[in-house]
């Protein structure tokens, strides 16, 4: 009896430590936000650029307006880069990574902005919802869903 409550144990121990182990998939998506979010601290937007899906269907839903295709995310985002402080900054802590289909996943990212003037920056807390495809150039943002998080 012993033995089988034992093995029951270790059984259940076992999985638990899988249940908990990254998969390829999720290791490859946060590192493509890794880079991804590199690129904009370092206001790197040509190894931004190269982060996003080369597609007019790529779109990043911000402030409730869809911007369509990289090069007008490369645009809007230039713009916001012109402030003296720009820094984004995620919580690592509460990344989730959503595995759709073996091309696609979506990566649930919360996250804190900091931009503006150097004498009066503002902080915003966002979520947001990547979602990644694989491509055969490896995994890249097809779209970003943001929205400021609502403390309540």
């Amino acid at each position: 009896m012993i033995r089988q409550l034992a093995s029951v144990a270790m059984l259940a121990l076992g999985l638990t430590g899988l249940a908990q182990a990254e998969t390829q998939t999720e290791t490859e998506i946060k590192a493509l936000y890794e880079h991804f979010v590199s690129a904009q601290n370092a206001r790197d937007l040509p190894r931004v650029r190269n982060a996003l899906w080369d597609s007019p269907s790529f779109v990043w839903i911000s402030d409730g307006k869809p911007f369509w295709g990289r090069d007008a995310l490369i645009a809007r985002m230039s713009a916001f880069q012109k402030a003296e402080i720009w820094s984004v900054m995620p919580d690592r802590t509460r990344a989730r990574v959503v595995e759709v289909s073996p091309v696609s996943a979506v990566l649930y990212q919360p996250l804190r902005l900091t931009l503006g003037p150097r004498s009066n920056p503002k902080t915003i807390a966002f979520l947001v919802n990547v979602l990644c495809i694989r491509t055969p150039d490896g995994w890249r943002v097809a779209a970003l869903y943001t929205t400021e998080e609502n403390p309540n």
